[in-house]
């Protein structure tokens, strides 16, 4: 039996090693040898020895590769969370004195979302009004209106009520968003508040 060194690198080399032959295992668990790649290795790992039977290098197999670059992306991603972890605790201790610091903010910016939230509601009333006005002045035109020489609805007004129903919708999305944004604040500015505490070791 060939003796394997361990870990894998060109470091395991033995004094005056040469790559000799290459040595896999199929699907199968058959093994292949050959002074050369064997075909049957092909998307295997494929282990290069030397004359001694040392192991000098591994060539990745399909799988193999895809388990090593799962496990990279995934420490990679670890990586980048702490990262982000580390810099947001040295935001809140460079931007905020006290708990009070990060409360006010808070409320400035719920209460600006809460100032939009108004508007949008008015502009909402008044296009409702618009269109009820359209709705009536509508209703006396074809097809609509149930006189038999009725005249045909004018373009203006056709076009009037479809810019109103879309721009209803349009404000009717904002508040929505609106309503979204405000709960992100409140959910950010709490989480912040509760990590502030325990980097400063407040209750």
């Amino acid at each position: 039996m060939l003796a394997l060194a361990g870990p894998v690198s060109a470091q395991n080399r033995g004094s005056g090693g040469r790559e000799a032959f290459y040595r896999c295992r199929d699907a199968s668990g058959q093994t292949h040898y050959g002074d050369s790649m064997p075909p049957a290795c092909a998307g295997h790992d494929t282990e290069v020895l030397d004359t001694r039977g040392m192991l000098v290098r591994l060539i990745e197999g399909e799988a193999t590769r895809a388990a090593r670059l799962k496990r990279e992306e995934a420490e990679a991603q670890t990586r980048k969370q702490r990262e982000q972890r580390e810099q947001r605790d040295r935001m809140l201790i460079e931007t905020y004195l006290s708990v009070a610091d990060i409360e006010r903010l808070r409320g400035q910016r719920l209460d600006l979302l809460v100032a939009q939230y108004r508007v949008t509601e008015q502009n909402i009333s008044n296009l409702r009004e618009r269109q009820r006005r359209l709705e009536t002045q509508i209703a006396r035109f074809k097809p609509y209106s149930e006189k038999p020489n009725a005249p045909a609805l004018p373009d203006h007004l056709a076009e009037e009520m479809v810019n109103t129903v879309n721009s209803l919708r349009t404000y009717q999305e904002m508040l929505a968003n609106n309503k979204r944004e405000q709960a992100e604040v409140t959910r950010s500015f709490d989480s912040d508040i509760k990590r502030f505490k325990e980097l400063k070791g407040l209750k």
